[in-house]
This record gives structure tokens, sequence and C-alpha cells, in this order.
């Protein structure tokens, strides 16, 4: 009797389970890309004003009131992961982004419903803000769990992740500039790309939910005070991981704004910012997971983990 193994090579374990976290990472940023890229046409679409600077503020200052909840949800997500599991928290996670993807491409405009239009839209950045800030912790710790030798090889595929959602946001963001008019792209444009990430969203939930648990969670045992003992073993390390994010996300939020700072301080075509973001996207996909080998040693192999 002859017996066939279905057991997938070790290659494809990997790439499934990188794929696995980087996709919900990939269009959780997508989505929140999308709402930076587009800040000018937002603006105008559920904050209008008669004076165009107060709208692109509110709009803006929406964006930011995300930031408010995302230790929240870093929080309480962070904290579920450790007691459920990686899997059941990045679930959770993604379903959230989805959810408030689905408010902001069915929102009506403020023409439409009036002041229920910016408090949906708030709402939806509320949403996603909280989504994000547990999603990155409890990907990334499903990455490096999974092996013992590469775990900054593993973890470099959530920046890739973020530089491929840049390449998709802007590449929507320079398509629909050229092809649409100002009045098509703030009457249905605009929302092209939140459809998208909309039509994304179950293609991950599903990647994520056939997936199986990581097993260095599994190994570990599960505590229930997890934030307590982080704050009291591993402050020093809390605090070296909180500036090392503040100094790459800052960065990346002011690649954000180029194409709004194009648009109504350079006086520049909407295409020109896209095409840089496009660029500094493709820059991060590529680089990220080189970087995240490490030094190369004299065996060939990478010199940190």
């Amino acid at each position: 009797m002859v017996v066939i193994s279905v057991e997938p090579p070790a290659a494809c374990r990997t790439s499934r389970v990188i794929a696995a976290a980087s996709i919900g990472n990939a269009l959780e940023w997508f989505d929140l890309l999308i709402y930076g890229y587009f800040a000018v046409t937002i603006s105008k679409v559920f904050f209008p004003t008669d004076d165009q600077t107060i709208s692109l503020l509110l709009a803006l200052g929406t964006f930011g009131a995300s930031y408010l909840i995302r230790p929240l949800g870093a929080i309480m997500l962070g904290s579920y992961a450790d007691r459920a599991g990686r899997k059941a928290s990045m679930l959770a996670s993604i379903g959230l982004m989805t959810l408030g993807t689905f408010l902001m491409a069915i929102m009506p405009a403020y023409h439409a419903v009036g002041i229920l239009a910016p408090i949906g839209v708030l709402l939806a950045r509320l949403m996603q803000g909280f989504a994000v800030g547990g999603e990155f912790g409890s990907s990334t710790a499903y990455l490096v769990e999974h092996t013992q030798e590469r775990k900054g090889y593993f973890a470099s595929w959530q920046w890739a992740g973020q530089g491929f959602a840049s390449v998709l946001a802007s590449a929507f963001g320079v398509l629909l500039t050229l092809a649409l008019t100002p009045e098509q792209l703030e009457s249905w444009g605009w929302r092209i790309p939140f459809v998208f990430g909309l039509l994304v969203g179950p293609v991950g939930l599903y990647i994520r939910r056939v997936l199986e648990e990581a097993p260095g969670f599994v190994e570990m045992e599960k505590t229930q005070a997890p934030v307590s003992d982080l704050l009291r073993r591993q402050t020093d390390r809390l605090l070296l991981s909180i500036g090392v994010v503040v100094a790459s996300t800052s960065s990346s939020y002011l690649i954000v704004y180029m194409p709004t700072y194009g648009i109504k301080q350079l006086g520049l075509p909407p295409s020109t910012g896209f095409i840089a973001t496009l660029i500094g996207g493709v820059l991060l996909t590529i680089g990220a997971p080189l970087v995240g080998t490490g030094p190369i040693g004299p065996d060939g192999s990478a010199s940190w983990s």
C-alpha cells in the first residue's frame, strides 16, 4: 500500500504564513493610506465649508482622530491575542477593518445626509484605528513565532506589506486622477479604492481562518495579565520599541501627506504626488525583506534572527 503525503512543502507553508499575516496588514494600511491620499477630495465631499483650508483641516483631523484610539486597540486586541491566540486577534482586527471600509465605501456625501456624513466617517476612522492598533502587534507576533532562526526576516514582511499597500494606493491615485475629471473624482471616483479594499477583506478573512495557530504561541504558557507583565518586566524594551516605531511611523506619514502638499502648496497635478508615493512604496516593498535578512556572515547565513 502506497501512502501519499499531502503535507505542503516547507517553502509553501512559509509563504502561506507570510501571506496570511501580511495581507491583513497590507489591507488595513491600504485603507488608511487611501483616506490620507485623497484627503483633498474627501474634505470636499464630507466636510464642505466656505473655506477650503478649514475643510481640509477637518478631514485631516478626522484622519488623526483614529490615532487616539489606536493605543486602546493595541492593548485590548493584544491582550486578546495573548489569551485566545494570535489567529483569533488577527481575525477580529481584519473583520473590524473590513467593516470600517464598508462604511467608507457606502457613506453618503454631506449634501445628501448633512451632519450624519462626517459623523459616519469619524466612526469608520475610529473603528479602523482600533483595528490597526491591534493588527500590527498580533500579526508580527504570529510571524516571528513561526521560526527560531529568521525572526527579523519574517517580521520584515510587515513593512513590506505596508510598502505594497502604498504601491496599490498610489497606483489608484495616479490612475484615477489621470482618467477622471475632478468632478467625477469627487462624485464617485474616490470610492473605487475603498470598494477594492472591501473586496479584498473577505479574502484575507478566509486565508487567516484556515491557518493553524502559531507554534510559538501554542508552546508558551498563556498569561492572564500580559500588559502588567510587560510594564513590570520589559519597561526598557517597551520604551525602546516605542521610540523606534515613532521614528519610522512619523516619516511614513510625512509621505502620506505628500499628495495633499503637492496639490495645495506646490500647485502640482494630483498625479505627481501619487507617483512620488508610488516610488517610495516600491522601495519599501523590496527593501524591507532585504534588510530583514540581516548582515550576511562568512558561512553565507544571516547573522541576526
